[in-house]
């Protein structure tokens, strides 16, 4: 009762019934993917470092494990609604991108850092903040002179020494 199908119909099948799985997979995983990206701010990539983090390598010494707007997003379910770029509780979220990591105790610095501080606790009342790192290499900031020239504290030298 069972009706045979031929061999090149049955390779006909087989690729028609892939080509729909590929379709539905591609689609799907598209989709997700760029559901946040169309609500991103300007100047903000989903490839943009969020934070780092200095952690043991597998194999000794260390590494630098970065964290990317793409994956901040993801763990926040973040999505599109109306235009604005909110969480999976609805809040909306907003970036911030941090300055003053010159690794310096300056004045400048510590005033840039206050003001920070203010604009970010009037920002946290309201959205869901992204703080962005100003270092997103990861890598130390010297915090003086000397880190950077091993042998600018102590002695100075003069053009006749």
């Amino acid at each position: 009762m069972r009706q045979q199908i031929r061999g090149g119909d049955r390779v006909l099948v087989r690729v028609i019934m892939l080509s729909i799985v590929l379709l539905v997979c591609m689609g799907s995983s598209a989709a997700a993917r760029n559901v946040a990206w169309g609500c991103l701010p300007e100047g903000i990539k989903p490839a943009d470092v969020v934070s780092t983090m200095v952690v043991r390598a597998p194999r000794g010494g260390r590494e630098i494990r970065k964290t990317t707007v793409e994956q901040t997003l993801k763990g926040l379910q973040a999505r599109c609604t109306k235009k604005r770029l909110v969480d999976a509780s609805g809040t909306e979220i907003r970036f911030y991108r941090l300055t003053g990591c010159s690794g310096t105790a300056s004045p400048e610095d510590r005033e840039i850092r206050e003001r920070q501080s203010r604009e970010l606790a009037e920002l946290k009342k309201r959205y869901r903040v992204i703080e962005m790192t100003c270092n997103p290499s990861g890598e130390n900031i010297p915090r003086s002179i000397s880190q950077v020239i091993p042998n600018a504290r102590g002695r100075r030298r003069s053009c006749a020494s």
